[in-house]
């Protein structure tokens, strides 16, 4: 019986096989995160193949800048953020998403209801996905990805209140649809 050596005992050591160029660490690293960044894409971009190619991009960009990556924090988040950006570049320059809200337009901002469920992740990534561009964009940017406020703003060229409002309609959004389906 024959024992397969890894190649690349550590993230470290793969880090520094990519940062050298090395195709086979490239690929690795690929076929290692790829299936997590298209699910990161998808979220932005519910399009299956507009999100591959977001993710190709995204990867493409992860090879030509690894050399910036510094060993410090996590391998897996620095991609994810590139990621993340590959996507709303591609929101911005495909002008799909609206994220200006005038507060114009809000005649009432209704309040969310308290409830307990037992609804799957699934589920709710289901109801994520239907909301409008702007919501989804901003939902996914503050709950999932982490980012603040003033982060989402400035990555998507609107004020921190719109941000604000945005996550706010829609959690509302959500919460309604969560208890339609309960």
């Amino acid at each position: 019986m024959v024992k397969l050596i890894t190649l690349f005992q550590t993230e470290e050591a793969l880090v520094k096989a990519c940062q050298k160029g090395d195709p086979k660490a490239q690929r690795r690293v690929y076929e290692k995160y790829s299936p997590k960044m298209l699910g990161i894409c998808f979220r932005y971009v519910h399009d299956e193949f507009e999100a591959e190619e977001i993710m190709i991009e995204g990867f493409v960009k992860v090879f030509d800048k690894i050399n910036s990556f510094k060993l410090e924090g996590s391998f897996e988040g620095w991609i994810r953020r590139i990621m993340v950006n590959e996507s709303l570049m591609y929101l911005r320059s495909n002008k799909k998403a609206q994220f200006e809200v005038s507060y114009d337009q809000i005649l009432y901002e209704p309040e969310p209801e308290q409830f307990r469920t037992d609804l799957e992740t699934k589920d709710l990534l289901k109801l994520i996905e239907k909301l409008p561009t702007g919501y989804k964009t901003v939902f996914n940017l503050y709950a999932i990805e982490g980012y603040s406020h003033a982060e989402i703003a400035e990555q998507l060229g609107i004020t921190e209140s719109t941000s604000k409002s945005q996550l706010s309609r829609a959690r509302v959004i959500l919460q309604n649809a969560v208890v339609q389906t309960i």
